[in-house]
């Protein structure tokens, strides 16, 4: 990675000059079906070559968090953004589910994320291409909606999913499995819908072509 840096609410550290290959951290096991009490089925998960990192789905729910836009919510010291640059996230294992997803890149729009937001819609969400495959930890600092994170690795496979992040909590949070790319949805998005770690995504079309070597 070129620079350690946290992402409020996409505040990403990346390692120096470092290549984290999968083999550095912790092989954890497929995860087998589940059903989250009360709501849907979570998407099984397809078999898994062994040893793919993958931080399993727990059975039952994280604690609910409130919904946003958080008391004391700061005031956004950029209010005029250019408009975002639009991709769709698909789901094939869920019924061809899809997410219109805002692609950020830059660093500064990694470092920005979704801070200040005061909404987003129900199937809106952020796609954060990290471009370099590590064990990446956001934080939810001057976030202001609380949010799931699906942590994606570079075949579309979804590593892990960290459920009900707290709004403006500067707590890092990840997966502890390599990923290139995070997407952020409503907090309560991936259950509602029997997203779980282990089910894929399609990533844009254009994703390939902004990729940076991983060895680099």
């Amino acid at each position: 990675m070129t620079r350690a840096s946290m992402v409020a609410l996409a505040v990403v550290v990346f390692a120096e000059c470092e290549h984290a290959p999968p083999e550095d951290f912790a092989a954890r096991p497929a995860p087998s079906a589940v059903t989250a009490e009360g709501g849907p089925t979570l998407v099984p998960a397809r078999a898994l070559p062994a040893g793919r990192c993958v931080q399993p789905t727990p059975a039952v729910a994280p604690p609910g968090v409130p919904a946003g836009p958080a008391p004391g919510c700061p005031a956004d010291p950029e209010p005029s953004q250019p408009q975002p640059t639009m991709t769709q996230i698909k789901f094939p294992e869920a019924g061809g589910l899809v997410v219109d997803s805002e692609f950020v890149r830059s660093e500064h729009d990694t470092s920005r994320g979704l801070m200040y937001r005061k909404s987003l819609e129900s199937n809106r969400g952020m796609l954060f291409d990290l471009r370099r495959r590590d064990d990446h930890k956001f934080w939810m600092h001057n976030t202001c909606i609380p949010l799931d994170l699906l942590f994606i690795d570079e075949d579309g496979l979804v590593v892990g999913i960290v459920e009900n992040a707290s709004t403006l909590n500067d707590d890092p949070r990840g997966v502890d499995c390599p990923s290139r790319y995070v997407l952020e949805v409503n907090a309560g998005w991936t259950r509602a819908h029997g997203i779980r770690a282990g089910t894929t995504v399609t990533l844009p079309e254009h994703h390939a072509a902004l990729a940076v070597p991983s060895d680099l």
